[in-house]
């Protein structure tokens, strides 16, 4: 099996002589707002480093000053952009880090529940009491959750089950518009532990993995997802995983997170709104459209024609490429690894790896971190649809982190359009003078 290496990336050496300046002085060189400064940083226009201290952003000036002789970059209208300060996550063609911390060591080190806590609050350290002691939703929301979803037919899948799953837990929450920072800290415990709380077993149970004894949320939704009792070592690699998806920076369900928030939507709402827009196939959906492709092999001879099937549809292989990681999406890598290290023989997995091998031969993009979930959703015997699941509640921390931002930053997103339809209809008078109309 050839999964890429893990290890940290390389920058390139700097030039020998290189004047730096700060974002503000960069901006009104440029004439432009520090805002569309980092979206020139993201679309690749202009490049920064960070300061050790303070973590300062700074610019190349020589860099600037060209820029500024050719005039700002212009982009289609299709592909303009909203560019949103925040301090979560920070992405590059390489890396990831949630607050200055590479996210695949803290996939590697750390539980989801303290990195969740790193994305709300800044701090890595645990608070005393476990998992147990803050991590529970009340008898009354599991009730609530675990009624909603029963009505669903049989088959649901379960991001389906956790947009039905959520609204419920959210009507037993009387606190819940309470938005300040410790109460949505609290109303965000309680809603991902009902969000695995919640799901209907689906008949495995957990081994000897589960992080120190501790009935984390990994371990609860391998209870919830898994076909088969689970070998030891699973619960990490859960815990990993939902490490790895717990945010993306402004990603599409994101975004809708954040107008939701910035509307003064409570905790509940907001993760509802991300649920809703991560099923499409373009965002989470991408993982379950990973699943049946690599279902439809028996074996690992079956990777050529389940990768020409799919490109004779006319369609993308599913789980492969991603906008920002051009050379490999390093969630993905490490979680490949990390299943291949969990079970090495699995069949599942080797099928795996011959529709990756297959890709490459065919100069296709590598994986992203979807299809790395469809991988370990298969060698884990989970039901379909295991790593949407997976997905959706990892990716519930980032939700309520950016809707933490939003409370504080307390000013609408309301982006405007640019009008490209017919002009007014021949027929179309003007009012008479003095008559009154309503809007």
């Amino acid at each position: 099996m050839s999964w890429p290496g893990v290890g940290p990336s390389e920058t390139g050496e700097e030039r020998a002589v290189t004047e730096w300046i700060g974002a503000a002085e960069a901006a009104e060189r440029l004439g432009i707002k520090p805002a569309s400064l980092y979206a020139y940083v993201s679309r690749g226009v202009l490049t920064r480093r960070r300061e050790t201290a303070g973590r300062a952003s700074m610019f190349d000036a020589d860099e600037v000053e060209q820029l500024a002789r050719r005039g700002r970059p212009r982009r289609p209208a299709s592909a303009a952009e909203l560019v949103i300060e925040s301090a979560l996550t920070e992405i590059t063609g390489s890396t990831q880090r949630y607050r200055g911390h590479d996210a695949t060591d803290l996939a590697l080190r750390s539980s989801f529940e303290d990195v969740a806590m790193l994305l709300w609050t800044g701090s890595l350290h645990r608070p005393a009491g476990g998992f147990d002691a803050v991590w529970q939703a009340t008898t009354e929301a599991l009730a609530a959750g675990r009624a909603a979803q029963a009505a669903l037919p049989a088959g649901t899948l379960p991001l389906e089950r956790l947009q039905v799953i959520v609204p419920a837990l959210a009507a037993t929450d009387q606190f819940r518009l309470h938005l300040d920072r410790p109460a949505v800290v609290a109303a965000g415990k309680a809603l991902i532990a009902g969000m695995a709380g919640a799901l209907p077993l689906a008949g495995g149970t957990i081994g000897a993995g589960s992080m120190a004894g501790e009935p984390g949320i990994a371990a609860r939704l391998a209870a919830k997802l898994c076909t088969a009792p689970a070998r030891p070592g699973l619960v990490q690699v859960i815990n990993a995983a939902l490490v790895l998806v717990a945010d993306h920076e402004l990603a599409a369900s994101t975004l809708a997170a954040r107008v939701a928030a910035s509307m003064r939507a409570d905790p509940y709402a907001v993760v509802a709104t991300g649920l809703g827009a991560m099923g499409g196939a373009l965002h989470g959906g991408a993982a379950l459209g990973a699943e049946l492709m690599l279902s439809s092999a028996a074996s690992p001879a079956d990777a050529s024609r389940v990768v020409g099937d799919v490109l004779r549809r006319g369609e993308k292989l599913p789980g492969f490429g991603h906008f920002v990681y051009k050379e490999g999406d390093p969630r993905a890598n490490l979680l490949l690894q990390l299943v291949a290290e969990y079970a090495p023989d699995s069949p599942q997995l080797a099928i795996a790896s011959a529709v990756t091998d297959e890709a490459r031969r065919r100069a296709l993009p590598e994986p992203n971190i979807e299809f790395a979930l469809a991988v370990l959703a298969g060698v884990a015997e989970m039901i379909r649809g295991a790593g949407e699941a997976i997905f959706a509640t990892g990716r519930a921390a980032g939700w309520l982190a950016h809707a933490l931002e939003e409370y504080e930053r307390n000013v609408p997103i309301r982006p405007r359009s640019i009008y490209t339809g017919p002009g007014p209809s021949r027929d179309e008078t003007e009012p008479p003078i003095g008559s009154t109309f309503l809007s």
